[in-house]
């Protein structure tokens, strides 16, 4: 088993960025311990607060985010840092090289029931003609990412890495603490039977959403003359790491129950991210119409639809929109 630390010299990754993201593992080994404890842990439980999202913050959502931005926030080549449960930018190192972005606890309404929960990173070099607190740092589009990533909290806690080439898989080894390389070209089928999709929000859908999960549905007797399994793990670092690792396509549309609110997802903390591995496995992800890595955020909690995964699904479903 290869380390992260040769992996990533091994791609002529420079030292600030390996350094960088050792300390985003640092918090998220931090974290895994803490979910590991669950009630003996005292992590479980919401708290009295809402975030920027207007979202009950748990008590992991809270503890996840102050580990990470302190770590972050210690990191001299950290010049920005922005988390979905914080309202603005925060400052860091005045001439720090990086930015990062995060969600600090992705599925936070399965930690309560002991289901996959994880943290999602991505890293972009700083403008230095802004200032640190400046929200324009993060006004970039996903291809200039130097690398994303997510910890899947789960039976064991895995790492999902892109720093350019590969989508690459590591495991964490709690005998020596480290990140062991697992998988290092993950390849996502450009087919698939499989797709990922919150059944209960239907009512609320638009029709190109509408008929493209109803010809699903249908199976053998429809159009695609074959039978598709729905899954839905209620966390997005759970249903991509799916797709990663035997293909399937995963979609959380825009829907009409709130208007200020078409879509779920954010563009910086999720989708971005993610797409980042999922192109880097030869995946495909989109907006509906538009490739997720070539749209510039327009502010830092930007929602998007999100369709990704086996890249001929995803085609066919993007041809509904």
């Amino acid at each position: 088993m290869k380390r992260l630390i040769p992996t990533l010299k091994g791609d002529k990754v420079e030292l600030e960025l390996l350094m960088l993201v050792r300390t985003i593992l640092a918090g998220c080994k931090e974290i895994a311990f803490r979910v590991s404890q669950g009630a003996l842990g005292d992590v479980l439980g919401s708290t009295l607060d809402e975030n920027i999202q207007g979202e009950q913050q748990k008590k992991l959502d809270v503890i996840a985010n102050q580990l990470l931005k302190s770590m972050l926030l210690s990191d001299e080549n950290v010049r920005s840092i922005a988390s979905e449960e914080e309202d603005s930018v925060v400052p860091g190192a005045a001439d720090g090289r990086f930015i990062v972005a995060f969600d600090p606890l992705d599925g936070s309404s399965n930690i309560d029931i002991n289901g996959q929960i994880g943290t999602i990173f991505t890293v972009f070099a700083a403008r230095p003609e802004l200032a640190a607190d400046d929200p324009e740092q993060f006004k970039q589009t996903g291809r200039k990412q130097l690398a994303a990533g997510y910890v899947l909290y789960g039976p064991s806690t895995m790492l999902m890495l892109n720093t350019g080439g590969a989508t690459r898989c590591f495991t964490l080894d709690r005998t020596h603490g480290g990140f062991l390389l697992t998988n290092e070209a993950v390849s996502i089928p450009k087919q698939t039977a499989e797709f990922s999709i919150n059944m209960a929000n239907s009512r609320f859908w638009f029709e190109p959403t509408t008929k493209y999960i109803a010809e699903l549905l249908q199976g053998e007797v429809g159009p695609r003359n074959k039978r598709f399994n729905m899954r839905w793990n209620a966390a997005m670092v759970g249903d991509i790491h799916r797709v990663l690792s035997r293909g399937g396509i995963f979609l959380y549309p825009k829907d009409n129950r709130d208007a200020d609110k078409p879509a779920k997802l954010r563009l910086l903390y999720e989708a971005m991210p993610m797409a980042m591995l999922i192109e880097g496995a030869g995946g495909s992800a989109y907006a509906e119409s538009s490739a997720i890595l070539d749209i510039e955020p327009d502010s830092l909690h930007q929602r998007v639809p999100v369709i990704m995964g086996s890249a001929d699904e995803v085609a066919h479903a993007v041809s509904f929109y």
